[in-house]
């Protein structure tokens, strides 16, 4: 669907606290070169403090959280204003689903360290960093830039709270379990998914189960209403107990 589906470009520890910063500064309607200014200065005492790299990884983290919440890609700019209509709404403690939905849908490496983080918590309680680590190089390939992007997304996820961890070093446990209940957020977070994955299609079955989605909970016996209320999703029915969600052209 999508060449960012091959691509790393998330390769820092980004706490979820600069990302709602980031959502601040849009909501208060200033521009980008606004917000630029004013994420330098909340990260000037916190990353990169005394670097004179050109572009250090203050910069790049900027540029990340930029491209989340301020520029992001043009197919996903539907996708980026309901999500900023969604911070300006939701609790505070709710607001870190959509944070995760538009990053993995701008970044999908976020999500694939998340489907790997979920499958290993799913089949064992813990996810081991060198486990996820060898999943990802198997997918990625062989690099060092994506063995280092990797761990500093574990740590991101540390930071976030969806995982924490254990008494082994490099262990971590489930962190973080929110249950999605609100109809528009639920829907989004779907669709938020959908654009993370090569294709635009899905079964909600594995898109509610999706591992990549491990911090949440759903309830699925209300899901197939509340999504086909989203002007941007299409339901399809594909067998007697079986339905896919497309996102629509």
């Amino acid at each position: 669907m999508n060449s960012r589906t091959n691509q790393i470009g998330f390769s820092q520890r980004v706490r979820l606290e600069w990302l709602e910063q980031t959502t601040n500064l849009v909501l208060a309607g200033n521009d980008r070169s606004a917000i630029f200014a004013a994420l330098q200065d909340l990260l000037q005492d916190k990353v990169s403090v005394g670097g004179e790299a050109e572009r250090g990884n203050r910069e790049k983290i900027i540029s990340i959280l930029l491209k989340v919440w301020v520029n992001a890609p043009g197919e996903l700019e539907a996708l980026r204003a309901s999500g900023l209509e969604l911070v300006r709404h939701l609790p505070r403690t709710h607001q870190i689903a959509v944070h995760w939905g538009m990053v993995m849908a701008v970044y999908p490496f976020w999500a694939a360290v998340a489907g790997c983080v979920g499958r290993l918590l799913k089949l064992q309680g813990s996810a081991a960093a060198a486990h996820v680590q060898r999943r990802i190089l198997e997918q990625y390939g062989e690099r060092q830039t994506v063995s280092r992007a990797a761990r500093r997304v574990l740590r991101s996820y540390v930071d976030w709270g969806v995982l924490k961890e254990t008494g082994t070093k490099g262990v971590y446990r489930q962190g973080l379990s929110l249950m999605v209940d609100d109809p528009g957020l639920a829907s989004w977070l779907v669709e938020a998914s959908l654009h993370a994955r090569s294709s635009d299609t899905a079964t909600l079955k594995a898109l509610l189960e999706s591992p990549s989605l491990f911090p949440f909970l759903f309830q699925p016996e209300s899901m197939k209403r509340m999504l086909s209320a989203s002007p941007r999703l299409e339901v399809l029915r594909l067998g007697l107990d079986e339905d896919a969600v497309v996102l629509r052209k």
